[in-house]
């Protein structure tokens, strides 16, 4: 399984862009393929997930490792395959979409292409206190590159935390206020977190 591919953009269209990796063109689905119009010719980083159909060998992209976890989520419910899962993304507001399967806003989530009530009810009873830390702010047309940067890093000590075991809320709680801290690595943001849980 793939986590992310680095090469270059050579071309987009409306559902997918191609990735150009040492002479070969990988065709990578995406919510916003567009996203990526500046940066044809670039070298970029793209996160994947793979799902391989006896048809067929998928690739789906995603801007970061956040929204490829939101993405693995929203899949793993009943009725939400990875069409739909794009779509749900597309909005790019996942702080709205978090929050309307916390509040269980079923009108909200049915506003989304291919999810009727039934399945938006189901997004709200497999989802619904699972999906803290995975709001993130709607992008502003920058692709994340490969350089390393302080978001990764705190997010990296935020998904060590929970390899560790501990709950969503315990991580919210040890990782609150450190998004102000300017640590230049994941060591640094995970023992600050640790020490902060300490505290408790």
């Amino acid at each position: 399984m793939y986590e992310y591919i680095i090469g270059k953009i050579t071309a987009i269209q409306p559902s997918y862009f191609v990735l150009e990796v040492h002479g070969i063109g990988y065709q990578i689905a995406a919510s916003n393929p567009y996203h990526y119009s500046g940066k044809i010719g670039q070298e970029i980083k793209v996160y994947v997930h793979q799902v391989i159909r006896e048809d067929a060998h998928l690739l789906y992209g995603f801007i970061d490792l956040s929204e490829k976890q939101l993405f693995l989520r929203l899949i793993s419910v009943s009725g939400i395959g990875p069409k739909s899962g794009l779509a749900i993304l597309a909005n790019e507001d996942h702080e709205g979409l978090v929050n309307a399967i916390e509040s269980g806003d079923i009108t909200y989530l049915t506003k989304f292409p291919g999810v009727g009530k039934k399945t938006a009810q189901q997004l709200v009873l497999d989802l619904q206190g699972k999906l803290e830390g995975y709001a993130t702010e709607p992008q502003n047309g920058n692709v994340a590159n490969t350089n390393d940067s302080v978001a990764p890093a705190l997010e990296e000590a935020t998904e060590a935390l929970r390899a560790l075991g501990y709950s969503e809320r315990e991580v919210k709680k040890a990782t609150k206020g450190l998004e102000k801290e300017t640590f230049q690595s994941t060591d640094e943001y995970l023992r600050m977190a640790l020490k902060q849980m300490m505290k408790k």
